[in-house]
């Protein structure tokens, strides 16, 4: 089972770009060389800000979608435990939405 990470960078222009992977060195070295995503590319050099280890894909999506949400300063006070409970809730939110009815 592979292990997924949400990240969240700083460019060079002060933007940040939040992602998931499962392999964040590699990830990070792509965007570096311009073949990551499209939002990073050509402002490089990129900081990593933030990541958090999740136990699948799918939590994964919902703790970038819960960042993606977050105003810019939230974004950047993000620590580790802000981002774990960004992390509990979505784990929940996921067991919510795959109990049976």
């Amino acid at each position: 089972m592979a292990v997924w990470t949400v990240y969240l960078v700083r460019c060079a222009d002060d933007t940040l770009y939040c992602g998931i992977t499962n392999d964040l060195p590699a990830r990070l070295a792509a965007h570096e060389a311009g073949r990551g995503a499209k939002y990073t590319r050509g402002r490089g050099p990129l900081q990593l800000v933030a990541s958090r280890r999740c136990r699948d894909k799918g939590v994964a999506l919902r703790i970038e979608h819960a960042i993606k949400k977050l105003a810019r300063r939230d974004k950047l006070a993000l620590d580790a435990r802000r981002l774990g409970a960004i992390a509990r809730a979505a784990a929940a939110a996921k067991m919510r939405d795959t109990a049976p009815k």
